[in-house]
């Protein structure tokens, strides 16, 4: 038997530090300053789609619904209520022979807007909010905060929102206590000396002119909306408005090596998923990117992975490039389909050792990482992929010559998360995570490193354009 040596045995997940050359290094920074000016631009799920949209249109991209018949070749996509999107590109291959596909999120942590939101208290004006998806409240006080959103008008009309992001716009705040008057306060756990109810947004201290109103403070804040937008206390009642940090995304470090953001998670992952697949022409197998909203709060409603326009979008796939379609053959087709279910990972911090598993954990600047599994204690509530789809997954990665790691969300017992992987998988498609590890998940402001985002970006990209029918499946 040939003896095998200790080099083919042993896996090592190794940094990517220094094996680049000029011209790759300036493709990563190049990556990296698109991805700062894109997450900018699009801190809400509506502004990611409206962005996505565009450029999807610029390069030839058709809404599904404009098209009778598909064929190889063809590109398409379809805007999901604005809050979710589906693209695709038309493989050579019959769509009998199943679908490659990416699946991440593009909503992320922040607070939204009660219904009656404009409120005052002793002479200062609030907007009232609750919080949306996994926060540590106390890390959103004393930072500036931009409004982000849409009204909706009696007539039907949608006006979108920002103010915060400009130099010349104001920005908003969350107030805490000083800590002259904070010894009850700092007695209590972190997950209460701040309570959901004390986070009301700071917006004005103006009192309206009309003397015959019981809350001046209140209806100078409506005041000066309904002058700005033309619209109502009604309105704002229908409306969607997000709070969300007014800070920019920055490089992190003096080597300035890495990315600071807000909406990291997942838009990290959504932005490589999305460049991945935007940079295709043609393929073999079709290729398929679905971006999710409604990932942090459970995939909920008819934007969120388990929504079955997502599915619908599929159908109409499969009915405008097969010659027959009924449920039997579409499902057969889903069942010879992949994905990779793209959601960010925590990567582990040298500052919190105790809750990570040195051995299982993903690192920056090491890849992308694999995760089998998500969920939480014994395993629950996850996506647990299959060896022989796994397995076919690295077998790409390594042909490419692309990093990858594998890893677990931390100890077992010290808490856990799920992804989009599970709704996925139930359809029938075999679905594994890969993911971008991140440090400081659901902060208002998330690390990643640079490399791991553009590596991502080519492993997305091997992954739509090599991965196969596995011999099972055939």
């Amino acid at each position: 038997m040939e003896e095998i040596m200790a080099k083919d045995y042993l896996f090592h997940a190794e940094s990517m530090w220094h094996k680049q050359d000029a011209n790759e290094q300036a493709a990563i920074q190049a990556y990296g300053e698109r991805f700062k000016a894109f997450l900018n631009a699009a801190k809400t799920e509506r502004e990611f789609v409206a962005l996505a949209i565009k450029e999807l249109k610029e390069l030839g991209y058709k809404e599904i619904n404009a098209c009778p018949t598909l064929k190889a070749g063809d590109k398409v996509y379809q805007s999901i209520r604005g809050k979710g999107l589906a693209v695709a590109v038309i493989g050579k291959r019959p769509s009998e022979e199943g679908f490659n596909l990416l699946g991440s999120h593009i909503d992320s942590p922040r607070f939204d807007a009660k219904a009656h939101s404009v409120q005052e208290h002793d002479k200062l004006a609030y907007l009232a909010t609750q919080y949306y998806g996994g926060v540590k409240k106390y890390q959103w006080t004393c930072m500036p905060l931009a409004i982000h959103g849409v009204i909706t008008k009696a007539d039907g009309t949608v006006i979108p929102v920002s103010i915060g992001e400009k130099e010349d716009e104001p920005v908003f705040y969350f107030t805490d206590l000083l800590p002259h008057l904070g010894r009850e306060q700092m007695s209590k756990t972190a997950n209460s000396f701040i309570q959901a109810e004390q986070l009301k947004l700071l917006v004005g201290s103006e009192p309206s002119q009309n003397t015959e109103t019981k809350e001046p403070y209140r209806e100078r804040i409506l005041e000066i909306i309904a002058e700005k937008y033309g619209v109502t206390e009604a309105d704002l009642i229908a409306s969607e408005l997000e709070i969300v940090p007014a800070n920019k995304a920055r490089d992190v470090g003096l080597d300035r090596s890495m990315i600071g953001s807000y909406g990291q998670d997942d838009k990290l992952c959504s932005f490589a998923s999305f460049t991945a697949i935007a940079d295709i022409n043609e393929c073999e197998r079709t290729s398929i990117a679905f971006l999710y909203d409604k990932e942090e709060i459970g995939s909920e409603g008819n934007t969120g992975a388990q929504s079955r326009l997502y599915e619908l979008f599929l159908m109409q796939l499969v009915k405008k490039t097969c010659q027959a379609y009924d449920s039997v053959i579409y499902n057969q087709i889903i069942s010879k389909s992949y994905m990779i279910s793209s959601d960010v990972t925590a990567a582990f911090d040298p500052m919190y050792p105790d809750v990570f598993d040195k051995a299982n954990n993903a690192y920056l600047t090491e890849g992308l990482c694999l995760m089998k599994h998500t969920g939480s204690g014994g395993k629950s509530s996850s996506n647990d992929a299959n060896s022989e789809f796994l397995r076919a997954v690295i077998n790409i990665f390594e042909k490419a010559n692309l990093p990858w790691q594998i890893g677990t969300l931390g100890k077992i017992d010290a808490g856990g998360g799920g992804t989009i992987a599970k709704f996925a998988a139930k359809t029938g498609m075999q679905v594994v995570d890969a993911g971008i590890p991140v440090l400081s998940m659901h902060a208002p402001m998330e690390i990643c490193h640079k490399l791991d985002l553009y590596y991502s970006y080519l492993a997305y990209k091997a992954f739509l354009l090599n991965m196969d029918l596995l011999v099972g499946d055939r």
